[in-house]
């Protein structure tokens, strides 16, 4: 009996809790129902909210007459998407292998840094900063070889032996790169731009076995003048790693190009723009609105002071009289070896603008991507800018700077002479003149450039006052050119202490015209004549003349001049003076198709034939034109060689042809088996003082 009741106490209490849950179930049922309905139909309904970013269009870069020389235009870049590359190693190095195969057969180029020789034995590269990033990103040591890297990054991504070698080293480069660039689900990673339609085509039709792999419409930045300035215009480039911390906060996302050297760099923040934010609604898998929040802005456009066209009329005198040297050889460089390098500076005499800048050897930024090994490996290094950072000894071109010191000083003025009689006797030690000039004053020293008057000057100035000067003339420092240049140094105690050479009075006497340990570059004395010819206003030369709207329609900005230094000149005759001396210099005896004389004004100049040790001489000039009222200043360098300052002619028809758009012929040097007459150029060219003990 106990056990029936207890079966039907708890068959009841089943039946009680079946019941109650019913009614529960039928309660909530209608309340979802009649109740909360609409709240109930919002919850099944799956909405989400993307940001998607637009990359804003890089502002372009232009010449002084708005002639494109960097521009963008669409096209098609290939880029691999984190989310579905494969993360095994395996299948992903057969996909970039697969890739690369279609780009190579289309002659499409890619370009990867790996700083490491493309074949076995493998070795570094001569670009030290690239090698030490790659030691710095592989966690490497130090001494790591080439070797030791290779074997890193084929070891990390799983690229064995099944490959060949040059599928190695081409997987090395490519995961390298991507590395680099900071490849992830945050990051896609771009490997070519530009590629063309069929190869679009190709890759798209591969699609299904390419997965990752995949075609995106963008602006390109397009090289439209690669010959015009081309080291100061720089690069752009990805955004890595290393650089993301400091640029994020800027609003750079890590799949940014953004500026790496020249004015791309210098002016990054007037050039990149501001991206745009899309915002796109999506439910239940369906977009249902797409709608830019943040509107894109392009970047500005730049416009420089160079004249492409003058740039390039520059570029020929300079390679044509390196090319042509042989034709001016006579006994005085019969013994001189074969010129290969130089350097011309033009800047606007009335503001410090750069008007053209040539460096010899130079390349095409056209041909730095796809070449860029076989440029940096060239002969005399076409990378290296002579122009800003080439440093020389002076030579005669300094006495300018002597000269104003001298006079500014109240030391000498246009009647006091010094006598020269070819050997000056000092401190037990002998100098040297080019010539026995006599009674001699400041202005006929400057043009015959006679040793000796200033060796005299500088006891009376003293080192420390020459330092003076020159440094007020923007020696030992860097000019504060917008792309940057090299800061040279000083010839005193400091500068040899520097160098571990001995000081001697002696020195003092070398300094003065140009020698000792001077170094300067061909822009800086184009400057010195700047100043002389603004009576000792010196400018910051600058390559910027404005900022505009991206369609060069507006003018924005208008780069005003700045003033580094003013010389106040002690008398009204301190510079005048020193422009008649390099005024006389320019009538000296040129061969009559050098000739400075019939260009209807007078032209100022002053040469120099500066001791190398490694080249035996080199050979500088500066000056200005019109010298009454100057529009141009310049100089130039010809490494081991002489006679530079018959480009001077040519410098100036190439200005009125070019800038001032005048119907003028350029005269330059052409080969030929006539020679120059060897009297008259000994007349005229300044060789430095040797010492004889």
């Amino acid at each position: 009996m106990k056990h029936s009741a207890s079966s039907y106490i708890k068959l009841s209490l089943a039946s009680a809790l079946v019941l109650v849950s019913c009614c529960l179930c039928s309660w909530r049922l209608m309340k979802i129902q009649v109740v909360e309905s609409e709240t109930y139909s919002q919850t099944k309904t799956s909405t989400q909210t993307y940001s998607q970013t637009i990359q804003a269009t890089r502002g372009e870069i232009v010449d002084s007459s708005g002639k494109p020389i960097i521009e963008n235009k669409v096209g098609y870049s290939l880029i691999i998407e984190p989310d579905t590359f494969p993360e095994d190693n395996t299948e992903g190095n057969q996909v970039l292998l697969s890739l690369t195969k279609i780009l190579d057969e289309n002659q499409v180029t890619y370009t990867t840094s790996l700083p490491i020789s493309e074949t076995q034995p493998y070795a570094f590269t001569e670009d030290e900063d690239a090698v030490a990033k790659l030691k710095k990103t592989l966690n490497m040591n130090v001494y790591a070889t080439a070797e030791n890297c290779m074997d890193q990054i084929q070891k990390e991504y799983e690229i064995d032996d099944n490959y060949t070698p040059e599928q190695q080293r081409l997987l090395a480069g490519i995961r390298y790169e991507m590395q680099l660039r900071g490849f992830s689900l945050s990051n896609r990673f771009t490997l070519a731009e530009d590629v063309p339609l069929d190869t679009v085509t190709e890759i798209k039709e591969r699609g299904v076995t390419l997965p990752g792999v995949d075609i995106v419409e963008e602006a390109i930045r397009s090289v439209a003048q690669g010959d015009v300035v081309p080291h100061e215009i720089g690069t752009v480039g990805p955004i890595y790693a290393e650089e993301y911390d400091e640029l994020k906060s800027k609003g750079y996302d890590l799949d940014d190009v953004v500026g790496k050297s020249g004015i791309e760099k210098a002016m990054e923040d007037t050039l990149c723009g501001s991206d745009g934010i899309k915002e796109i609604k999506v439910e239940n898998g369906q977009v249902v609105s797409s709608e830019i929040t943040t509107p894109m802005e392009a970047g500005s456009t730049v416009q420089l002071t160079v004249n492409s066209d003058f740039q390039r009329e520059l570029q020929g005198i300079l390679s044509d009289f390196i090319t042509n040297f042989d034709s001016l050889r006579d006994e005085k460089t019969k013994d001189l070896k074969t010129v290969q390098c130089g350097a011309i500076v033009v800047l606007d005499a009335k503001n410090g603008g750069v008007l053209g800048m040539v460096t010899n050897p130079t390349y095409d930024l056209s041909d730095y991507k796809t070449n860029y090994e076989e440029i940096l490996n060239e002969e005399n290094k076409p990378l290296f800018n002579r122009a800003t950072y080439g440093l020389y000894r002076p030579g005669s071109t300094f006495k300018t700077i002597t000269a104003v010191a001298g006079l500014n000083e109240g030391i000498v003025n246009g009647g006091t002479t010094y006598y020269c009689g070819h050997v000056y006797h000092f401190k037990d030690h002998n100098y040297n003149c080019t010539g026995s000039h006599g009674d001699i004053s400041i202005t006929r020293a400057l043009q015959v450039s006679c040793n000796i008057y200033f060796y005299k000057l500088s006891e009376e100035l003293t080192i420390d006052r020459i330092s003076d000067y020159a440094t007020r003339f923007g020696l030992g420092q860097k000019t504060g050119l917008e792309t940057g240049d090299a800061a040279g140094h000083l010839s005193n105690q400091e500068t040899f202490k520097e160098l571990g050479a001995d000081w001697t009075v002696g020195q003092v006497l070398q300094s003065a015209i140009g020698q000792g340990e001077w170094a300067v570059t061909p822009l800086q004395m184009a400057n010195v004549a700047c100043t002389i010819a603004n009576d000792g206003t010196r400018y910051v030369p600058h390559l910027v003349d404005s900022i505009w709207d991206y369609n060069h329609n507006t003018c924005l900005e208008k780069v005003q001049p700045e003033v580094a230094e003013q010389i106040t000149p002690l008398n009204d005759s301190v510079f005048q003076l020193v422009e008649n001396g390099m005024i006389a210099a320019s009538r000296n005896n040129f061969p009559s198709k050098y000739s400075l004389s019939d260009f209807g004004f007078d032209v100022a100049i002053k040469t120099g034939t500066p001791q190398n040790s490694s080249r035996v001489q080199d050979s500088f000039f500066i000056g200005y034109a019109p010298a009454n009222d100057p529009e141009i200043a310049f100089a130039g360098v010809i490494e081991g060689g002489e006679y530079s300052k018959y480009m001077i002619r040519s410098i100036i028809q190439a200005y009125q042809k070019t800038v001032k758009n005048e119907n003028v012929t350029v005269d330059t040097i052409a080969a030929t088996t006539t020679t120059t007459d060897s009297a008259q150029n000994s007349t005229q060219t300044t060789t430095t003082v040797t010492t004889a003990n």
